[in-house]
């Protein structure tokens, strides 16, 4: 039985609902803590004292550990996720444009804004097209932590898929 009021699916947007200029306040933010950073940097390999000797960090110019940029990084796409390509994208075609200009510290809590850069259906896939975004990153007092543009070749809307999505 099929009750045409029930909706199947993703969080994220189709290719269509994308378009250049639309700029998106992602509702779900994250502090980071302190086990995040020793974790991440752990299973990455990254034996940086800068991230995991308190020591060493508080006779630096920051005077404490500093949360691995790679984690900011992924932190950032990950909190955009729900609201953008969640069931909707097909891959990441790449990164480019990466910007720190303020360190994150333990603590931290981040909030992202996406903007959609650039949009063009995909020349070889009719059922897909690739969208460019730029995320921005903020921590709790509105300092600009992380900038980077992502492209993703992402799923046009399904014909079964037509109607507009509640707001």
């Amino acid at each position: 039985m099929t009750d045409k009021h029930v909706i199947e699916g993703n969080a994220g947007r189709w290719f269509e609902e994308l378009p250049v200029g639309l700029v998106i306040r992602h509702a779900v933010r994250r502090t980071v803590t302190e086990s995040d950073n020793v974790l991440f940097s752990v299973l990455t390999m990254n034996p940086q004292p800068l991230h995991l000797d308190a020591q060493f960090a508080a006779e630096t110019e920051f005077g404490e550990r500093l949360v691995n940029s790679m984690f900011t990084i992924a932190l950032v796409v990950g909190l955009s996720v729900a609201d953008l390509t969640l069931g909707t994208t097909v891959a990441n075609l790449g990164f480019e444009g990466i910007t720190l200009p303020n360190p994150v510290f333990h603590g931290d809590t981040i909030r992202v804004e996406t903007e959609v850069v650039s949009s063009r259906p995909s020349g070889s896939r009719p059922s897909q097209g690739v969208v460019g975004f730029e995320h921005r990153a903020y921590n709790q007092h509105d300092k600009l932590v992380a900038t980077l543009r992502r492209s993703a070749l992402m799923k046009r809307r399904p014909a079964e898929a037509s109607g507009d999505r509640p707001e």
